[in-house]
């Protein structure tokens, strides 16, 4: 996130609490549409301040000049407010939230995807792609947590007769699964976590208690098999959080 300009922020804040002092209370339909948008200028901020410290905006736009976006996305907003079916609602204020929010955010998100670079992709499809990145994570969880969950299965089918018989033959060569599975956690874990999950699943040796793994990675302490436990998870939420779905997408 870029530097807020202090100066500006201050001034800016005063100038909205000075305002508002100056509006009274009425019902919303009886507000002009200056003193609508008036009222609605800290909720601008609000939803400043949060896309200023995400991802998206970072090293984009200033706080000041999302908020001025935002203030753009608003005017608009007011200027579309139809009074006839906001009667309706039971709760006018929280449907005019609502309502504005929505396009507040929109107003903003275009001009950090407008700031990023000079291709222009077009909102609709922007909008795709951030639902589909969504859907493109649960493929990876969905990859990584079945891969880990059929080994940990694996582990009480070796104690019983009835998997004595012979299995039919898999999908997918285990072999080249498990070399597959170490060179993603070689690119994207740490040493420790990795030598967690490589020893935990068995993956090139032997499966290993979670107290043998502790003594291995030198935690020591009468809870090491907890954190070794904890390590595992993280190790797991890792590769799920920094593998593309594009790796995994020939497995699922």
């Amino acid at each position: 996130m870029k530097h807020y300009n202090i100066q500006n922020y201050i001034r800016y804040k005063e100038d909205i609490k000075s305002n508002m002092s100056m509006i009274p209370d009425l019902a919303w339909e009886e507000y002009t549409r200056d003193q609508l948008i008036i009222k609605f200028m800290p909720l601008v901020e609000n939803l400043a301040r949060k896309f200023a410290t995400s991802q998206q905006a970072s090293g984009v736009m200033s706080i000041n000049d999302i908020i001025q976006e935002g203030n753009a996305g608003l005017i608009l907003a007011v200027e579309k407010v139809d009074w006839s079916l906001m009667a309706e609602s039971t709760d006018q204020e929280k449907t005019l939230k609502s309502f504005f929010a929505k396009r507040i955010k929109g107003a903003m998100r275009r001009a950090i995807d407008i700031n990023r670079g000079n291709m222009r992709i077009p909102e609709h499809k922007l909008n795709e792609m951030r639902k589909e990145f969504g859907a493109d994570k649960k493929m990876v969880a969905m990859f990584f947590n079945s891969i880990f969950q059929s080994i940990d299965g694996m582990q009480s089918e070796e104690n019983n007769s009835i998997y004595e018989i012979a299995d039919e033959p898999v999908e997918y060569n285990n072999h080249m699964l498990n070399a597959y599975l170490l060179s993603l956690m070689k690119t994207n874990l740490n040493w420790r976590e990795f030598e967690v999950l490589r020893l935990s699943y068995g993956l090139d040796c032997d499966k290993h208690t979670a107290n043998e793994i502790a003594s291995k990675i030198d935690i020591k302490g009468s809870s090491s098999y907890v954190r070794v436990s904890q390590l595992k998870r993280q190790a797991i939420d890792k590769l799920i959080e920094s593998v593309d779905h594009s790796q995994v997408i020939d497995f699922v």
